[in-house]
């Protein structure tokens, strides 16, 4: 194990939990002011930037691991989906740095959507870092972009996995499908095998088990970070509302005495897997905000996997 930095781009709160949970520790690079006080709130050390404006060279040959997720909404399922449109600028941004070429300029002011070029930034780091090890996570749409990282990773000589988790599949009582990278330089890497759900398995967490209400035969859908760029009121989108209405009142429903189907920021981060003592700065949407758009404690296993040859 590196006793070197664990460098984190794009921080929020999640990643940075589940290394805690491991005794491992980050240096999170993170813009968002209310996400900043949370993390300094629970412990982790925390550099207030633009990551794609922040230089490398501070954290150049004392970089163990580096961690990213850049932020998601242009390629998520719902809103106008711009970064879906933008992909073969980010693919072209991502090959450009991984051979010391900075176009991020150029091909920013061609994208539909400012955001689809942090995609791109993490390459910029791994090209003058080179970290002993590297984990990535986004929307499962993304998943060719990170299969891009990975090959060309492979020419630098890590060994690289890409895939698709559930952390449902790993013991969360939430569906919640991320396309995830895991490479290292030092050690032979592979996706940590599933721990829920299948044959001799234990089943799926159930919504209600987690926070008392919801579905009683399967996990709670996923939550977001509330539709808007601040957060908003509604962490289940309403086509998701819509699903669950219809079963309420069978016996795959446990009924609450409040009459919508809204859950409260400490039932999200539960349902998200954060420990209970955890707490979110900023108003109500900063924190479903950043409840809703963390990574979740499963992704605990992705870390080991890639620095210590494991699957845990």
């Amino acid at each position: 194990m590196s006793d070197e930095l664990i460098v984190h781009g794009f921080a929020g709160i999640g990643w940075s939990e589940a290394l805690r949970d491991l005794g491992l520790a980050d240096v999170g690079l993170e813009l968002n002011t209310a996400a900043c006080r949370t993390r300094v709130g629970a412990g982790h050390a925390t550099i207030q930037c633009d990551v794609a404006q922040y230089p490398t060279w501070v954290f150049k040959g004392r970089t163990g691991g580096k961690i990213d997720s850049p932020p998601c909404p242009g390629f998520g399922k719902s809103g106008k989906k711009l970064g879906l449109l933008d992909l073969p600028l980010v693919h072209q941004a991502i090959e450009d740095l991984s051979r010391g070429k900075d176009t991020r300029a150029a091909i920013n002011a061609a994208c539909r959507d400012w955001r689809s070029i942090l995609t791109a930034e993490p390459m910029r780091w791994h090209y003058d870092l080179q970290p002993e090890w590297i984990c990535m996570e986004q929307v499962p749409s993304v998943l060719p972009v990170w299969e891009q990282y990975a090959e060309i990773l492979g020419r630098w000589g890590y060994s690289a996995e890409t895939g698709v988790l559930d952390a449902a599949d790993y013991g969360l009582g939430q569906v919640r499908k991320r396309a995830v990278l895991v490479a290292s330089r030092v050690a032979e890497v592979a996706l940590p095998a599933p721990t829920h759900g299948g044959l001799g398995q234990p089943p799926h967490v159930a919504m209600a088990d987690v926070i008392g209400w919801g579905y009683t035969q399967r996990p709670a859908p996923t939550v977001t970070g509330g539709g808007t760029a601040t957060g908003g009121a509604e962490p289940f989108g309403n086509g998701t509302r819509q699903a669950m209405k219809r079963h309420i009142g069978t016996p795959l429903w446990l009924d609450r005495d409040l009459p919508h189907l809204r859950p409260t920021v400490a039932e999200c981060a539960r349902l998200q897997g954060f420990r209970p003592e955890l707490r979110f700065a900023g108003g109500q949407g900063q924190q479903i905000l950043q409840a809703g758009n963390a990574v979740v404690s499963a992704a605990a296993n992705l870390a080991p996997a890639a620095q210590l040859e494991v699957a845990a």
